[in-house]
């Protein structure tokens, strides 16, 4: 008797051991100020779904669109839109008749066309019409033609481009866009003319370094190329609209500016948008050993983008089971400001959060890189205790 409740004692006295304080931060999460209002402690003394404060909250932060310059045309300029050729691309040329000049080319690497007997003419960032104005301009100076003759100049196939992305996307860094890999080669469109490319657009440069981050202006994103800056406004991709959506070339420097702000509205899949969150998960229920043995097969799952934390919580199977076991369970976000750099941690009552009305007050936007650890319940935090003690008197009844 006596040892039954000298068990019981260190029991109860172990089970103050499974409460912990909450995580600290160097980010104001507490406050409301860190990167997304949704990560801040619920407010227990408010359960009012009237009451959503989280957006503007995130909003009270916002700079003004294109406050780095101004916004950007919902119309590309001139200069950018069409089809136009970039150094590496195939292009066919055919001159009526003339065997001389007829053929396949290759535009080099310094950006010209270079043709028999004729001077280079300037290719990169030009479309083809501009090209076959100027074979024709210079066959009657050479006096190869007396009359201009008729000409067709026709992309046969579309080179990879290397543009650089920097500002705020996830991953600023020089991407290569346009290529096609041996495997998904299409040797009857490489063989056709008149070839075209989404490939080497805007929105593929911008989703192939991350995608863009909440914080971005979309309003003025900028496009340098050739000593000029373009600044387009991209707000119409998460409208349906992708008027601005331009093709590009190698050499164009492409920048995000930064709202300094969490803009809630941008966290739902666009061409703009990265292309989901890979997601790091631990769920190592008791008395499971590892993630597969929880009925997690892998330790990295991919979610949509826009996806929140309770999405994942209940991807990572931390809901559910008997209500007596199972129903004080929690969850921790281990996140980091895609801005400053800076880490956080966020933990969560999943129970608490999951009957609370203003739960999307306090249901944080997961970022790409985040991970996400599960914590068992108190009963079966005492139960793995009570599993220990079971073992430890065991080993020293049979000392």
């Amino acid at each position: 008797m006596g040892r039954t409740k000298s068990a019981l004692s260190i029991l109860l006295l172990c089970a103050a051991c499974t409460a912990y304080d909450r995580p600290d931060n160097l980010e104001p999460v507490a406050q409301g100020d860190a990167y997304q209002a949704q990560w801040r402690e619920p407010d227990v003394s408010r359960n009012d779904a009237s009451f959503l404060r989280s957006a503007d909250i995130n909003a009270r932060k916002c700079r003004p669109l294109g406050a780095e310059g101004g916004k950007g045309s919902t119309v590309a300029a001139s200069a950018l839109t069409g089809e136009r050729l970039t150094r590496n691309d195939l292009i066919d040329v055919r001159i009526g008749d003339d065997e001389t000049f007829n053929g396949d080319y290759v535009i080099s690497r310094d950006g010209t066309l270079k043709l028999p007997f004729l001077s280079p003419i300037r290719a990169q960032g030009r479309s083809t019409a501009q090209i076959e104005a100027d074979i024709a301009r210079q066959l009657v100076s050479k006096d190869f033609y007396v009359d201009p003759p008729r000409i067709s100049v026709r992309a046969a196939d579309f080179a990879s481009v290397t543009v650089g992305v920097s500002g705020a996307v996830f991953e600023p860094r020089a991407v290569e866009i346009g290529g096609v890999s041996g495997d998904r080669l299409d040797t009857r469109r490489q063989e056709a003319l008149g070839a075209s490319t989404e490939a080497r657009n805007l929105s593929a440069a911008l989703r192939a370094a991350g995608g863009v981050r909440p914080d971005a202006d979309i309003s003025a994103v900028q496009v340098r190329r050739g000593g000029t800056v373009y600044r387009l406004d991209m707000r119409g991709v998460f409208e349906g609209q992708n008027a601005v959506d331009i093709m590009l070339l190698t050499g164009d420097e492409v920048t995000v500016p930064s709202r300094q702000c969490f803009q809630d509205h941008l966290m739902r899949p666009s061409p703009i948008s990265p292309p989901g969150v890979s997601l790091y998960l631990s769920n190592l229920t008791q008395p499971a050993a590892n993630n597969a043995a929880s009925a997690i097969g892998q330790t990295v799952r991919e979610v949509p983008y826009g996806a929140r934390y309770m999405q994942a919580v209940i991807d990572a199977n931390c809901v559910g089971g008997p209500r007596s076991t199972s129903a004080d369970r929690s969850a921790v976000l281990f996140t980091r400001n895609p801005v400053t750099g800076v880490s956080a941690v966020i933990e969560r009552d999943i129970e608490d959060l999951l009957r609370r009305a203003d739960r999307d007050d306090y249901d944080p936007y997961l970022l790409p890189g985040d991970a996400l650890a599960c914590y068992d319940s108190t009963i079966t935090n005492i139960a793995e205790i009570a599993r220990v003690i079971g073992v430890v008197g065991v080993v020293a009844a049979l000392q």
